[in-house]
């Protein structure tokens, strides 16, 4: 699963992608610098992880991880394949997830494409972009669909009325996410057609040090202007992060996070709400060996969690056993647990919960 991060050029988009995965794309104080989009494999903070190292003494620590991509900048006219538009366009569209970083600052030295700051005209000119590509997309199925509605197919009629109504909303300025489509609808005919603004979004504004801790005018424009999205808004002082970033030990970084008056990174924040993004939750495993956070779907069974380990565990599935987390901290110890018979057994029904620690009995 990756959440890719979009945005105008020069709103900070390599240095928020440097600070999360600690690559180092190339960032400069000029569009197009991002050609290839960077992709990052980024560890999911997760404090329960660390209380479980405390508690089980593990020789190693694996946490949950994202994928995050970091995608060139899109400019005016990127849906009519200006700049490197067509490029840009199809590298989103293979992500599950939209971050959206908005310029929230002023900075006469960092150049802007359009002249001025305004983040909500910049949010509006890369939504008009990707409602364009989307449009373009649901034209051309209606076309093949309306073919086949004309013959009398109930079911292309059913497509077809779908269509027309994503096509309406698309050229009245909605997002596909924003239009009222059944869910049954939405599974059947606009999962399949891929399209960028029916992704889940979250808007990232990158303040300046200033607003770091309590956001600025610009971030209130925002929230005000998403208020309908269904959407998160996240805000964070992109440039302060990579100052934190290049800081040698974690004593100094959390030093410099206490003098700006924040408790960790916003990083971590938009990390953490890229997977809620993503619909992913965390399961563990903890033994001598290995304490390890595993990433599934919400709403994932126990055998589909096992085949996050191996396809052979979901083939041959026996049963779970399963230590809630809150049971784990109480009681300290997986023995303890049994002891106390707070170990549950459960089957293929059992729908995990997260942060479960689980047990796969199996037999291939």
């Amino acid at each position: 699963m990756k959440a890719g991060i979009v945005g105008l050029p020069n709103v900070g988009k390599s240095t928020l992608f440097n600070c999360l995965s600690n690559a180092k794309a190339q960032s400069a104080n000029f569009p197009f610098c991002t050609i290839e989009p960077n992709i990052g494999v980024v560890n999911v903070p997760d404090p329960r992880l660390e209380k479980l190292e405390s508690l089980v003494n593990p020789e190693r620590v694996v946490p949950a991880t994202v994928e995050i991509v970091d995608i060139a900048g899109l400019v005016k006219g990127a849906s009519k394949g200006e700049g490197l538009g067509n490029q840009f366009l199809g590298n989103i569209r293979e992500t599950d997830a939209i971050l959206h970083v908005l310029r929230c600052f002023d900075n006469d030295n960092v150049v802007h494409v359009d002249g001025s700051v305004d983040p909500i005209r910049d949010k509006e000119t890369i939504d008009m972009e990707l409602q364009l590509k989307d449009l373009e997309s649901v034209e051309k199925k209606l076309d093949k669909v309306k073919r086949a509605a004309r013959t009398g197919n109930k079911e292309a009629q059913k497509e077809e009325a779908v269509l027309i109504q994503l096509k309406e909303g698309l050229e009245a300025g909605q997002s596909v996410r924003a239009i009222m489509v059944s869910d049954e609808d939405k599974i059947e005919f606009v999962k399949p057609l891929q399209l960028i603004t029916d992704k889940p979004v979250m808007y990232v504004c990158n303040v300046d040090e200033a607003a770091a801790v309590e956001g600025n005018a610009y971030v209130d424009k925002v929230k005000e202007a998403v208020k309908n999205e269904n959407a998160e808004v996240i805000f964070l002082a992109v440039g302060t992060e990579a100052d934190i970033n290049e800081l040698e030990s974690y004593d100094e970084r959390q030093m410099f996070l206490e003098d700006l008056g924040l408790t960790e990174p916003g990083a971590a924040k938009l990390i953490r709400g890229a997977y809620k993004l993503l619909d992913l939750e965390t399961y563990f495993t903890a033994g001598v060996k290995e304490v390890r956070a595993w990433t599934i779907p919400v709403g994932a069974t126990a055998p589909q969690a096992a085949g996050v380990i191996h396809t052979d565990f979901e083939k041959g599935f026996i049963r779970a056993e399963v230590i809630a987390y809150d049971d784990y901290v109480q009681f300290g110890s997986e023995s303890k647990v049994k002891e106390a018979g707070k170990m549950r057994v459960e089957g293929k029904e059992y729908i995990i919960k997260d942060g479960d620690v689980m047990h796969f009995r199996f037999n291939v």
